[in-house]
């Protein structure tokens, strides 16, 4: 099964941003892909909003419970938001429920929570996820002071755990960067190469980022 696992180098990076312009661009390539957002955390009264958003990028008329069946309230890792829920995630459970989606779609999105190691229950990670789910990859970074640490790091422990890397795409989420951030930003561009495969600018509440900003074809030879 064709398909990419969205993780980051940190929380609120904007990989739910980046996992739907990737949906949006397999859509107008006619593929039929399927999204998921195996756990979410900090869900309020009107449902899971990253995988809403997931759902209505990829046209999917997969139920919302389908897509995200694990939904947990407290917005803190899913380890911690189970355990205050008062529930355990079962790894299989989630490897189960994505083959039910992988098999009516041509290809898959999946949204990690958080970073590449936070805890889903016990000593098992979203490192564990991917590796289950047998897909490269996508690592949003975000732009500010501190990304070429973070970003190093989270290369380093997808290698050190034999998961493939599709490519890294940057994300200025955090709005316009001062001159220090820019400077540091430039040395990370150079840093991966050929590994950066997109950089997502800042964009206004409402709307949606421009397909043209990550490498898709990159991505597409990556994840096949």
């Amino acid at each position: 099964m064709p398909g990419l696992f969205i993780t980051g180098t940190d929380t609120g990076v904007g990989k739910t941003v980046v996992a739907c312009v990737l949906a949006r661009g397999l859509r107008r390539r006619g593929l039929d892909v399927g999204v998921m957002k195996p756990v979410e955390t900090g869900v309020a009264a009107d449902g899971p909003r990253d995988a809403q958003a997931l759902q209505a990028a990829a046209g999917s008329a997969d139920a919302l419970a389908e897509i995200c069946p694990v939904a947990l309230p407290l917005a803190a890792a899913p380890a911690v938001a189970a355990a205050e829920a008062g529930t355990w995630i079962e790894l299989s459970q989630l490897k189960d429920r994505f083959k039910r989606l992988a098999a009516r779609h041509e290809w898959m999105i999946v949204e990690g929570a958080g970073g590449l190691l936070v805890p889903i229950s016990g000593a098992v990670t979203m490192a564990d996820l991917a590796a289950e789910l047998r897909l490269p990859l996508v690592v949003v970074a975000r732009a500010r002071l501190g990304t070429i640490n973070h970003t190093r790091l989270t290369l380093e422990a997808a290698a050190a755990r034999g998961l493939r890397l599709a490519g890294v795409v940057v994300s200025h989420a955090d709005g316009p960067l001062s001159m220090a951030d820019s400077a540091n930003l430039a040395e990370l561009r150079a840093w991966l190469g050929e590994r950066l495969v997109g950089e997502l600018a800042p964009i206004a509440p409402g709307t949606s980022a421009p397909s043209e900003a990550i490498e898709l074809d990159a991505l597409l030879r990556a994840a096949l």
